[in-house]
């Protein structure tokens, strides 16, 4: 399927600047895995402490774990995954192209060359390998397609260890892989990705309410994280497309430059007991003397596909650029208005010139705020370019150090976004940003 022109360019945009490349390129890649360069592992961190800081450490009722890729096959067998988790595949039979069936809604030609399509067939999506120096059937393991099922495994184990009572939860954030039969949209629909994930156990008379505002707050991080709301709705999937663990489940879309429109960003699902009962799993209320199943409401989302929905509402081309130096001789200059939280570097050092009386000291800033701060150095080129190149990787704030910085000790601040320049003492620049940042 084509992508759209906005597509286009964030995808040369993102492997230009260093945030996403295309896996081992250099032989001709591989459909469906993606390599994060140096400004995409800090935005995918920033993604991740965010999640975690406002879902972990600002709770009291949640704690996390850090689970195995590969476990035990019967896990995969008691869930359902091994006999039920399958997508709906169709074959060209002149041009053997082989895509999703849902991908192709009614049509009833290959979109590649117009050949006839085979019919239906199901394709389980789990990726097999084998445990072992023998490759037979009792070696046979699976990559894990999502972290859910080692965080119900150890349902007790973590109770008891943290002393816990219903409701509380459980979060893991870590990699899952699934055989997509069409992986595309770049970095949308992926073979390895990795998730936010976490279990929150409750009793089943107050499912609804905890449904309710598992939805509210998680909605309510993507918009105080920067996306804007108009490109972010909540779907509420029918009953006949629910899967088969679920009461209910609502997806946050965000609206993607893609053919359908707005697509999935986020789950939360009302997943019953079923998992819990799938593995034989109770709960004892030692204070109300009673022994039941909890609920589980699981808010789930793709780390992936969150910086990409990120980075795409924070991709802004500017018309007749942002500068007035005489060397701007560009038309549009992109400015990657992210959130200060998940931009990758929050400040970028920049001397006016390279010459040793301004490039010492100006290095010595840099050393100094790089014990609190992601911090860029930048002498190359003039000082309008390097504005312009820490506007495209999305960084805050620019310090400046100029030949006034010798005489009055301080350093010019530029904002990002509001373009606005504050002078500042250089002994009071770290808890300048630290408040400008916080």
């Amino acid at each position: 399927m084509n992508e759209s022109p906005k597509m286009e360019k964030l995808v040369s945009f993102c492997k230009q600047r260093g945030f996403i490349f295309p896996s081992a390129e250099k032989y001709g890649g591989l459909q469906g895995f993606w390599d994060f360069g140096p400004l995409g592992v800090e935005l995918k961190n920033n993604i991740k402490k965010a999640w975690w800081k406002r879902f972990v450490q600002e709770r009291g009722d949640i704690v996390g774990l850090d689970s195995a890729i590969i476990t035990n096959p019967t896990v995969w067998e008691k869930s359902g995954h091994v006999e039920g988790f399958s997508d709906k595949l169709v074959e060209c039979k002149k041009c053997h192209h082989r895509f999703k069936a849902d991908d192709l809604a009614k049509m009833e030609k290959c979109p590649d060359c117009e050949g006839e399509l085979t019919n239906e067939k199901s394709f389980n999506t789990m990726f097999k390998t084998f445990v072992g120096p023998v490759e037979d059937s009792t070696s046979t393991a699976y990559l894990r397609p999502e972290t859910a099922q080692n965080i119900f495994i150890n349902f007790d184990n973590v109770r008891q260890a943290m002393r816990l009572k219903v409701p509380f939860g459980i979060a893991q954030i870590g990699k899952a892989f699934r055989n997509e039969i069409t992986p595309g949209n770049f970095i949308f629909r992926s073979r390895e990705f990795e998730q936010m994930e976490l279990e929150y156990f409750i009793n089943k008379k107050d499912d609804e309410k905890w449904f309710k505002k598992w939805v509210d707050d998680s909605f309510q991080w993507f918009i105080d994280l920067g996306i804007k709301k108009e490109n972010l709705r909540l779907f509420k999937q029918p009953k006949t497309e629910l899967a088969h663990y679920s009461k209910a489940t609502t997806d946050i879309e965000y609206k993607f430059p893609f053919d359908k429109g707005f697509a999935e960003l986020m789950g939360i699902a009302n997943r019953t007991d079923f998992d819990l009962k799938s593995h034989g799993f109770e709960y004892r209320d030692e204070e109300n003397k009673t022994v039941f199943v909890p609920y589980v409401i699981e808010p789930s989302a793709g780390v992936d596909r969150a910086a990409l929905a990120f980075m795409l509402d924070a991709y802004d081309e500017v018309k007749g650029g942002r500068t007035t130096t005489t060397e701007s001789n560009k038309e549009v200059e992109v400015v990657l208005r992210l959130h200060k939280d998940l931009a990758p570097y929050k400040v970028a050092i920049l001397p006016l010139s390279k010459k040793e009386q301004l490039a010492k000291p100006a290095q010595d800033i840099y050393h100094d705020l790089q014990k609190h701060f992601m911090v860029a150095y930048d002498d190359v080129s003039s000082i309008g370019r390097r504005y312009r190149r820490q506007d495209e990787i999305g960084t805050p704030y620019c310090v400046t150090f100029d030949f006034d910085s010798l005489d009055d000790k301080k350093v010019t601040v530029r904002d990002r976004d509001t373009m606005k320049q504050d002078r500042v003492e250089i002994g009071d620049l770290k808890n300048y940003l630290e408040e400008k940042l916080d």
